[in-house]
C-alpha cells in the first residue's frame, strides 16, 4: 500500500473557526465488519452523514455508484488528484481511494456530523489536517475469525485473500493511533459501542461550545 507524498498544508481545509459537528473515521482491516457496522449506524442515526469515497476499484455485487462509492477510472482519479480535489488519497490492495475535499469542507461549514469509512493511511492524513477528528478502529475477535469472514463472503480469489490478510497485519499495527477501539465479536454490542462513541463525540467541549454561543455569552464564558 502506497500513497504519493505531498505537503498537507497544500490541502488545508477552508473551515469556519468553530466546527459545530463531529467528524469520525472508521478504520478496520478487510473482513472486520466495518461496512456492515457503518450501514447499521447510519440507519440508527440520521444526523450522521457518510463521506463517499472515490475509488478506481470495480463495484462489488449490489454496490451502486453514488450510493456506496463514486466509481471512476484510474485516469479520472489521477486527474482529480492532480487538481487537488482530494483531502486525502491512498492506494489500497492495488486500487486508489480518495476523500472529496469540497464535500468535507461543505459539511463542516454547516456543522453536520460526518463519518468517513477509510483506511489507516487516509486516517493519518486526515488527522494531520484536522486534529479534532475522532479515529475509531474496528477489531475482529481474532485473526482466525477475520480469515474465516474473508473466505465466507466469497468475493475474492485466493491470492486476493492472502493479500488482504497480509495487509491486515500491517493495519492492526496502527490501532494504537486510534482514539477508540471497538471489537466486532458480537455485532449488536459493537453497534451499541459505536453509538456511544458518537454520542460522546457530540459532547466534546469544542463542538458543544460552538453550538451554544448564546449560552456562553449568558454565562460569561
Amino acid at each position: 500500500m502506497t500513497n504519493k507524498p505531498r505537503s498537507p498544508a497544500q490541502y488545508k481545509p477552508n473551515l469556519t473557526p468553530a466546527y459545530q459537528g463531529s467528524m469520525l473515521m472508521i478504520v478496520a482491516p478487510s473482513g472486520a465488519g466495518k461496512s456492515s457496522l457503518v450501514n447499521a449506524l447510519l440507519q440508527a442515526d440520521e444526523a450522521l452523514k457518510l463521506s463517499l469515497s472515490t475509488t478506481t476499484r470495480a463495484p462489488r455485487p449490489g454496490e451502486v455508484d453514488g450510493k456506496d462509492y463514486r466509481f471512476v477510472s484510474q485516469a479520472e482519479f489521477v486527474a482529480q488528484r492532480e487538481n487537488g480535489l482530494f483531502l486525502e488519497y491512498a492506494e489500497v490492495h492495488g486500487n486508489f481511494y480518495g476523500t472529496s475535499r469540497a464535500w468535507i469542507e461543505s459539511q463542516m461549514k454547516t456543522g453536520r456530523d460526518v463519518m468517513l469509512e477509510i483506511d489507516w493511511q487516509g486516517a493519518q492524513q486526515i488527522r494531520e489536517l484536522i486534529p479534532e477528528v475522532q479515529w475509531i478502529f474496528i477489531f475482529p475477535p481474532s485473526f482466525e475469525a477475520l480469515e474465516e469472514r474473508l473466505r465466507k463472503r466469497g468475493q475474492d480469489d485466493e491470492a486476493t485473500i492472502e493479500r488482504r490478510l497480509a495487509a491486515a497485519h500491517i493495519e492492526l499495527q496502527h490501532a494504537h493511533e486510534a482514539d477508540f477501539i471497538v471489537v466486532n465479536d458480537d455485532f449488536e454490542q459493537a453497534l451499541v459501542d459505536l453509538r456511544n462513541i458518537v454520542a460522546a463525540s457530540r459532547l466534546r467541549a469544542g463542538p458543544s461550545m460552538a453550538r451554544n454561543p448564546a449560552l456562553l455569552r449568558r454565562l460569561g464564558v
